[in-house]
């Protein structure tokens, strides 16, 4: 399973993008996506996009 990215939340800051191993997060507009067939969720180890995220948008799909 994938994460995703609550829009709703999104501020846009781009921190996710940068932290994420698997270069699965990217912009969409005015927000941030997950392409969750790249998310590998950091295998097992806590999702550095959800650490680095602001808003706690970042959300198990």
């Amino acid at each position: 399973m994938a994460l995703q990215i609550n829009a709703d939340d999104c501020t846009s800051c781009g921190a996710c993008e940068f932290e994420c191993p698997n270069a699965a997060i990217s912009a969409k507009g005015d927000v941030y996506a997950i392409n969750a067939s790249a998310c590998t969720e950091c295998d097992g180890e806590s999702p550095k996009c959800q650490a680095v995220c602001p808003t706690d948008c970042i959300v198990k799909a």
